[in-house]
């Protein structure tokens, strides 16, 4: 450890002081000794301009070079400490860059000791939780392979008609019409009269109630019933003959989320708090890096709910860009001409990616050229792309300032998200790796006390030029 690593953070903030008081004086008796010296010579007007111009002109670039290195070796770790903790406190991830604080004395150090304390305290805490979960799993597993033997497809509904849980038999007919989706409207996938009508009912007699719905979507006839349950706690929905009807995407686990039963959707989606909304990480790929000529190639998604990863619920598809996959395209993605053959061309991958993010937000690293493609093809598609949008390049500025690395993979390393290199470069791994890191951007967000989707996009907004440089 060299002699200026061991100064105290006190002291050396005082020698910044130092330099600048004596390298002032320096510079205004070496100015002034200049203009003596002209003086001398008979110029004592302009000697003595002279000696004010120089001693301004160095007292600005003293002050700049102090400005610089206080900076580079107080400013700057201060904040990247600052951000460090952040990310240790709120999303458990990331480590203390000592090196970069070696300049703060013990500073660093105290404080990777205390996140270090507090780290194994979590994990003291999350290895009684675990076990609990494992139990908890079991169950589940149980639930599911009791539930995918029942010769019926169930849906259980919150009051405001939105899907709470849904079993292996449902998921393989609801996605006939919509992808399933915890937290979606019901009338995604039926028709609203004759739905409505017979829930109208049941709520007047409390008793279950039959009807047939005709899905306008593509003529799948479904016949179901609504059976009540306690005041206050939704509703059932139940498929009698989906296993005439169920799809190959069938054997999927039971998909729930009990606290969707308190779901009472209010007020602007704007001002609701980022840890309730539905986010739907998406990612492309394409055949070049020029929105306004390239196609794409392949659509990834996750969805993304209350701040948690929904698993299952992915949207993974080729596209068939109708034009030729340039090799160097392929060599960073690996998808060929071959591979996409028969895949659905845009406008219908499109559709069933509009279908799949209805309600959410729209996230995505670097959204602009991604949306970009999806909408120069709106038309075709038959949609308006009119969702709200979180860019994750500018949340990263947001938490950890530009002048930090907003690469994804810098991100991924900086939050402990591990993409395995066979996903690397696919959409839908991209896709997944940053879902992850948006669930712990969310936490830190919090922590920061931007708690609403409003507060988010107008501190990204701030770093939007981010964007501008890196398109």
């Amino acid at each position: 450890m060299s002699l200026v690593t061991k100064l105290s953070l006190r002291l050396r903030i005082f020698l910044f002081f130092v330099l600048m008081a004596v390298g002032g004086l320096v510079v205004v008796l070496g100015a002034i000794w200049l203009g003596y010296l002209r003086a001398a010579e008979g110029e004592a007007v302009n000697g003595f301009a002279f000696a004010a111009m120089l001693a301004s002109f160095g007292l600005l670039g003293l002050s700049t070079t102090i400005w610089f290195l206080f900076d580079e070796n107080v400013a700057k770790p201060i904040e990247r400490l600052a951000a460090s903790l952040r990310s240790r406190a709120a999303a458990g991830a990331g480590g203390m860059d000592t090196h970069s604080a070696r300049y703060l004395g013990d500073l660093a150090h105290a404080a990777e000791a205390v996140s270090d304390q507090l780290m194994q305290s979590t994990m003291d805490q999350a290895s009684i939780v675990a076990s609990e979960t494992a139990r908890l799993a079991n169950d589940q597993a149980r639930l599911t392979a009791l539930l995918s033997e029942i010769p019926v497809a169930m849906v259980l509904i919150n009051p405001a008609h939105q899907i709470v849980l849904y079993d292996s038999q449902a998921a393989g007919l609801l996605n006939q019409v919509c992808t399933a989706r915890l937290n979606a409207s019901i009338f995604d996938y039926f028709q609203e009269g004759p739905f409505l009508a017979a829930y109208s009912k049941m709520m007047r007699t409390g008793l279950e109630q039959s009807f047939t719905d005709l899905s306008a979507a593509n003529g799948l006839e479904f016949d179901a019933r609504l059976k009540p349950l306690e005041a206050g706690q939704g509703y059932l929905l139940i498929i009698d003959d989906a296993h005439a009807m169920m799809g190959a995407e069938a054997a999927r686990p039971v998909v729930f989320d009990f606290d969707l039963m308190e779901e009472q959707v209010s007020g602007s989606i704007w001002d609701r708090p980022l840890s309730e909304l539905t986010f739907v990480v998406f990612d492309t790929e394409t055949t070049g890096l020029l929105p306004h000529k390239d196609e794409i190639v392949q659509i990834g998604a996750v969805r993304v709910l209350k701040g948690q990863i929904v698993p299952g619920e992915v949207l993974d598809t080729l596209v068939d860009p109708g034009i030729r996959i340039p090799p160097a395209s392929t060599k960073v993605h690996g998808i060929n001409d071959a591979m996409v053959a028969g895949a659905p061309m845009i406008a219908a991958a499109g559709k069933r990616m509009h279908n799949f993010s209805r309600g959410a937000v729209l996230v995505a690293h670097n959204a602009p050229f991604d949306m970009a493609f999806l909408r120069r093809h709106a038309d075709d598609m038959g949609v308006d792309w009119d969702h709200p949008i979180l860019d994750t390049v500018l949340l990263s500025a947001v938490l950890y300032g530009t002048t930090e690395v907003h690469t994804l993979d810098a991100l991924c390393d900086r939050l402990d998200v591990v993409i395995p290199e066979k996903l690397r470069h696919t959409a839908l791994g991209d896709a997944q790796a940053t879902a992850e890191v948006l669930c712990k951007m969310l936490a830190m967000l919090e922590a920061r006390g931007i708690l609403t989707l409003h507060q988010a996009v107008d501190e990204a907004k701030k770093h939007k030029r981010l964007l501008s440089d890196l398109n």
